[in-house]
């Protein structure tokens, strides 16, 4: 969902919003999947949100000129102004990939040596901003892996299964990278566990529990 702020919201990469349709009082968090010179450039804010939560499907099918209420930004999981190093990496569970994907498309736009992305959702059809992602791995803009975990139909060539150390190898090629990790609980607790395997340091590592 893309919602109209102007040029003059500012936040940081991987910031959240609280949002509400117009006049109502309860607003609900949701990070915002743009970059902060994205903002600037369109005067908009991406929104990924899912469709099985029956409480806020007003969020999901708004019409163009529909008024919602926006309460920001808020949280701290950003990525750095002054980032350790140039190699960036970016592991993200379902929708965990929306304050990943802010962060990406800003670092794209900074001094860097390599961005890679490791992307994890249960099925081939929901990886969010799937063809921008792939567009900018085919232009050698950055690296990219897929797994699914739940493929229940055929097709799918890439990665199958939970998010593995080996997979984590191939992209991290030094071990000052940067990490950041968002998804669910079991996967930001394991992500870490396997950084360290390959030799990344914790202090190196970012987390976010979506």
């Amino acid at each position: 969902m893309r919602v109209a702020v102007g040029d003059g919201f500012d936040y940081a990469p991987g910031q959240a919003v609280l949002v509400a349709p117009h006049g109502v009082a309860e607003r609900r968090p949701f990070s915002i999947a743009s970059a902060p010179e994205d903002a600037k450039r369109s005067g908009v804010i991406d929104l990924l949100v899912g469709t099985g939560d029956s409480d806020t499907d007003w969020v999901f099918d708004p019409s163009p000129d529909d008024r919602v209420d926006v309460e920001g930004p808020i949280g701290s999981f950003t990525f750095p102004r002054e980032p350790h190093g140039r190699r960036f990496l970016f592991v993200a569970g379902g929708t965990g990939i929306s304050p990943l994907r802010a962060m990406l498309r800003h670092a794209l736009g900074i001094p860097h040596d390599r961005i890679a992305l490791l992307y994890s959702a249960r099925t081939p059809g929901e990886f969010a901003f799937d063809g921008e992602f792939r567009a900018l791995a085919g232009a050698g803009a950055i690296e990219l892996v897929q797994t699914v975990t739940r493929d229940g139909g055929g097709g799918w060539t890439g990665l199958r299964g939970r998010i593995a150390v080996e997979s984590l190898r191939g992209l991290v090629d030094d071990p000052e990278t940067l990490c950041f990790v968002c998804g669910p609980a079991s996967m930001v607790d394991e992500v870490p566990k396997l950084l360290a395997q390959v030799g990344i340091r914790n202090e190196l590592i970012r987390i976010e529990e979506w």
